[in-house]
């Protein structure tokens, strides 16, 4: 690149004094000529802001005056940020020196890109992709998002079968790499997602505004997950379940996202009584309690920059499954993204 264009890796703690002792050695480790490492921080309580302050003065924090969750804590970091690219990374990841060069190189060689991902994988089980993003995302025609990787519950294991770089549909936020001037004309998270699936909204909104989302194979991180909530927790289920019908409302055409919301809400209250059969009855009420919340969110409106975009330009579908997720992995026994039908992807 003959322009070297400003990154900042914005890293959005909340009670994280753990992750950052951690990882904050391998993030400050970063070889890249024009970088600024930030720390925003959602009102935590731990001592991270005061750590941080003490052991990494070279770190800049910028604090919220509340916890506003992953979406709205970005929102409000990163109007603060001046930088061409914003990395939005987890806490609870670990990346390699040269970890940024190759992603703002493929950016920078196409005005379309909005937003890319590195591979991410397992930071427990290195030979493994990592749940969150794996080698990038992808998305059915009912809203169930999967990577090439990783789908459903299935994560495979790195063989090297996903190193061609490539466009996909979403990029996780575990590891964003993101055009500030796409996020502002996107409007940025929608603050009602709190945290869970946001990123997926945001890249289906960017790509409704006809930009393109990149997974870029020679990056790799390592991400440990569950930093925040857990996999069992209730509170992540509800907003998975509910973010997943918002998600939806905010992309799809009203009445395609009509059809589509019903076929769901169906399909989750198979989710619901498998909870129940599996003796998990708080999650089984979180799947409830996601539907109330949904449907009561209908009646309000939604005037926001966000909704007028989604529902505008020419969509750009690359990434998208035209098939059913559930009928390939659960009747098919598909559980592979490379066994999946390539003539249903767009």
């Amino acid at each position: 690149m003959s322009n070297i264009p400003k990154v900042a890796v914005v890293i959005l703690n909340w009670n994280g004094i753990k992750h950052l002792r951690e990882f904050l050695p391998s993030v400050l480790s970063s070889v890249y000529p024009n970088l600024d490492i930030i720390v925003g921080d959602n009102a935590s309580t731990d001592g991270s802001v005061e750590f941080i302050r003490q052991e990494y003065p070279s770190i800049q924090v910028i604090q919220n005056d509340d916890n506003y969750g992953f979406t709205g804590g970005y929102n409000r970091v990163l109007a603060k940020v001046e930088a061409d690219y914003y990395i939005l990374l987890n806490s609870d990841v670990e990346v390699s020196s040269g970890w940024i060069t190759p992603v703002i190189e493929l950016m920078e060689s196409d005005p379309l890109i909005a937003a890319a991902a590195p591979k991410i994988r397992a930071y427990n089980q290195k030979e493994y992709f990592e749940h969150a993003g794996a080698a990038g995302g992808f998305i059915d025609i009912y809203g169930y998002p999967f990577c090439q990787g990783r789908i459903f519950y299935e994560i495979e294991q790195d063989n090297g079968q996903y190193q061609q770089s490539g466009e996909v549909f979403w990029a996780t936020g575990a590891a964003m790499f993101v055009k500030s001037k796409c996020w502002r004309d996107a409007g940025g998270f929608d603050e009602r997602f709190f945290a869970h699936m946001e990123e997926i909204d945001l890249c289906w909104r960017l790509k409704n505004m006809g930009y393109k989302v990149i997974y870029c194979a020679e990056s790799e991180v390592f991400h440990l997950g569950g930093g925040t909530l857990n996999v069992e927790n209730p509170f992540k289920t509800y907003l998975n379940f509910r973010n997943n019908l918002l998600l939806l409302a905010n992309n799809l055409p009203f009445w395609r996202a009509t059809f589509v919301i019903i076929v769901r809400i169906w399909m989750d209250l198979l989710a619901l009584f498998r909870f129940l059969s599996e003796g998990k009855r708080r999650d089984a009420w979180a799947v409830s309690r996601a539907h109330q919340n949904f449907v009561l969110g209908l009646f309000k409106k939604n005037k926001t920059k966000r909704a007028e975009i989604s529902h505008s330009a020419s969509p750009n579908k690359k990434g998208m499954y035209k098939g059913s997720l559930v009928w390939a992995f659960f009747v098919k026994k598909k559980r592979h993204f490379t066994e999946l039908d390539r003539d249903l992807f767009y």
